[in-house]
């Protein structure tokens, strides 16, 4: 079994990896910059190649000799342009790179964000439309179609949390010094997923025999959701953040976020503090993955990492 894992670098893709190498699986690893020397700090058989989804030529040959896809790669910053060579075109020649080669399954991490401004309570696959409000998510729904003509998997995680995590920690710490109060009372069910349980499906998915999970759309969180209020609850008892002890109303909320400088945007704001909860149980279903007690039990085993 040999995978060729895109994006290895990255916040899941390194998890990824070093899931499929502890499982003695082949990955090549491929990256804009790979690490310096030859990849020992992975257990099992990694080999590290340099491409880039911006130069379509640099992707050729990647897949030879590979089972399976795994593509965790996407450009994040909000230049269109950036966004389309990697998200869209980028991903098109690298699932056309896999079609030649005749790699068999093909797995494309995306983002429950493509669905746009909720709230959504407990949706399930194909329940919602996708309409994606920002040039990122845009992107990559539309990568996903390259995907899906292929007859392959795409997963949609909400909130991703772990080491490595540079979004959801740091959007809670600044919304909380910005709006020191449990935003309507803390009531927003949200989906989260640790990384390393991602990473955990992600991989079975990857390298189970047979024919595997059926392709198509998955929300990948993990299937209980998380309220909002026992997240931060959670983040204060790692000593990550404050929990505050006033209640205010959305309304309110947005009048201070608005009045007081910081870089979470209102529309990311509201990814946080409203119901943002996906139907997630198929997936770990079809691959026969136990989801595990949750993230926030691992964030309360590990802290110091979630801050990381």
């Amino acid at each position: 079994m040999r995978v060729t894992l895109l994006g290895a670098t990255g916040f899941v893709g390194s998890a990824v990896l070093r899931e499929l190498a502890r499982t003695g699986v082949a990955v090549r690893a491929v990256a804009r910059r790979p690490p310096a020397g030859d990849g020992t700090r992975f257990e099992g058989d990694v080999e590290w190649v340099r491409a880039d989804l911006a130069d379509p030529v640099s992707l050729r040959g990647l897949c030879d000799d590979s089972d399976a896809l795994l593509h965790c790669a996407s450009h994040l910053g909000p230049d269109a342009e950036q966004c389309r060579a990697v998200n869209v075109l980028g991903t098109r020649a690298a699932v056309a790179e896999a079609r030649r080669a005749g790699t068999r399954r093909i797995v494309l991490l995306s983002t429950a964000a493509v669905y746009g401004a909720g709230p959504h309570r407990g949706i399930g696959t194909g329940e919602v439309s996708p309409e994606p409000v920002s040039v990122v998510s845009r992107s990559r729904l539309a990568a996903e179609e390259f995907v899906l003509a292929a007859d392959g998997m795409v997963l949609r995680p909400g909130l991703i949390v772990g080491p490595g995590d540079r979004w959801v920690v740091p959007a809670l710490q600044d919304a909380l010094r910005r709006v020191p109060a449990r935003w309507d009372a803390g009531r927003a069910l949200l989906s989260l997923v640790h990384v390393a349980d991602l990473a955990r499906l992600t991989a079975r998915i990857a390298t189970a025999p047979g024919a595997g999970a059926p392709p198509g759309v998955y929300h990948a969180s993990h299937p209980d959701p998380v309220l909002l209020d026992d997240l931060i609850a959670a983040l204060a008892r790692c000593g990550v953040v404050e929990r505050p002890e006033p209640v205010w109303s959305p309304q309110r909320c947005l009048a201070a976020l608005r009045d007081t400088s910081g870089w979470v945007s209102e529309r990311q704001f509201r990814l946080l503090a409203e119901d943002h909860w996906y139907r997630s149980g198929a997936v770990w279903r079809a691959a026969g993955v136990e989801p595990g007690p949750g993230p926030l039990a691992r964030l309360l085993c590990d802290g110091r990492l979630v801050a990381a």
